[in-house]
């Protein structure tokens, strides 16, 4: 089994905790490769081994069998579209603050070693297609695990938007945005901006308006079968900016649209700590308790 390891430089200091990893598992038996999910800018100061060299993820993720992950969620997310288009399964280490997709802690690495053995299960998580178009030209296509954001940027106007479902429309949203979310994405941004909270596993669209400057707008759970649309009003000059699971930012000018579908594919993280939905709430966000 061929088990690469992508960690985060900024999180995972001299990729100390992927080196661990890789002991753990190279003991059972399994094939390791150490890669990065971020190059290090010039100028930071980020400790990396000298003596290691890192092959392109992209490259390693055609012939391995599991991806383990060492950072925060962002890490993960860096890493699904591409794990996803190799149908490769992952597990996140967290090495951030919160941390909510990551299966492991730091302290819980010796669980990694039944990842040679085949001793775990694999929960697939619903994303989305998220294209962008002006008229009929694609301006962009993208994958999204977590969710797709258009926001107003910096400007102190409000913005203005669209929402349709099927052609029907939704809401139309005066304010700072509105976010497109997944179940995953659902205890993200989502959240924050006082969108509901859906278990992973669930199929469903989250359509959560950030800011409204309206009171009847809020926030909508629709079928994972229908086709959203977001729609900038024709010749309206504010400049709105979309971002796919956290991505650089795409901007948008009036006219232009955006379209966003339940994807066929699905990224599939590995299970092997067990933990219910509702005690990760609990630990990572709190919970609901008094």
């Amino acid at each position: 089994m061929k088990i690469i390891l992508s960690s985060n430089p900024y999180r995972d200091r001299g990729l100390r905790t992927a080196l661990e990893a890789r002991r753990i598992l190279e003991q059972e038996g399994a094939t390791t490769s150490v890669c990065m999910s971020f190059l290090p800018r010039k100028g930071d100061k980020v400790e990396i081994p000298r003596q290691m060299t890192f092959p392109p993820l992209a490259e390693e993720l055609k012939t391995a069998d599991l991806l383990v992950c060492f950072g925060g969620d962002g890490t993960i997310l860096h890493a699904a579209r591409d794990a996803t288009l190799h149908n490769v399964p992952i597990l996140g280490v967290n090495m951030g603050s919160v941390g909510f997709m990551a299966e492991l802690e730091r302290s819980e690495l010796p669980l990694l070693a039944a990842l040679p053995h085949g001793r775990y299960t694999l929960e697939e998580r619903m994303m989305l297609d998220v294209k962008a178009f002006r008229g009929n030209r694609v301006l962009s296509q993208d994958l999204a695990l977590n969710d797709a954001v258009l926001s107003k940027g910096s400007s102190a106007r409000v913005a203005e938007m669209e929402v349709m479902a099927d052609q029907v429309e939704v809401m139309s949203v005066t304010g700072d945005g509105i976010i497109i979310a997944t179940p995953t994405g659902s205890t993200g941004y989502s959240m924050s901006a006082g969108g509901p909270i859906v278990e992973p596993a669930s199929r469903c669209i989250l359509v959560t308006p950030v800011c409204a400057h309206q009171l009847a707008v809020r926030a909508m759970v629709l079928s994972p079968e229908r086709t959203v649309s977001i729609r900038m009003p024709k010749g309206n000059r504010k400049q709105i900016y979309l971002s796919v699971d956290g991505g650089k930012a795409l901007r948008l000018s009036g006219g232009d649209r955006v379209e966003i579908t339940r994807s066929a594919y699905t990224t599939k993280l590995i299970r092997v700590a067990y933990r219910s939905f509702y005690q990760i709430i609990n630990q990572k966000l709190g919970g609901c308790r008094p």
